[in-house]
């Protein structure tokens, strides 16, 4: 079931059984997420991605990492003690990994948005 469909239903339910809708500011509100790196790996990936999320990849190593997509959408370097973000864009799976450190790999499950 389509994410406006869902929507249309809770509303139409909450007219009939007298409910107040949503207000408009909390049906498609992105979400940013946080991913750690610590001892040379990506922390998990968090639940419920949706395209028009941010993802924020911190570094509490004490090594420059990268944040590199497999299929070249993105390549961020994030430095020791710093951090970097990344608005996804389209649903599907990320697969990404540290291009200084190829051991370390990942990848992010996005699902359709929350519009």
């Amino acid at each position: 079931m389509s994410a406006l469909l869902a929507t249309r239903r809770l509303v139409v339910t909450g007219l009939i059984f007298g409910l107040a809708s949503l207000p408009s500011s909390l049906a498609a509100t992105p979400i940013m997420h946080r991913i750690v790196i610590a001892k040379m790996a990506f922390g998990d990936s968090p639940p419920n991605i949706r395209a028009g999320d941010t993802i924020e990849w911190v570094n509490e190593d004490l090594f420059l990492h990268s944040v590199t997509a497999a299929d070249k959408s993105f390549d961020i370097d994030i430095q020791p003690n710093k951090s970097a973000r990344f608005v996804v864009r389209a649903a599907g799976i990320i697969r990404y990994s540290c291009k200084y450190h190829p051991g370390m790999q990942a990848q992010l499950i996005v699902g359709d948005s929350r519009q």
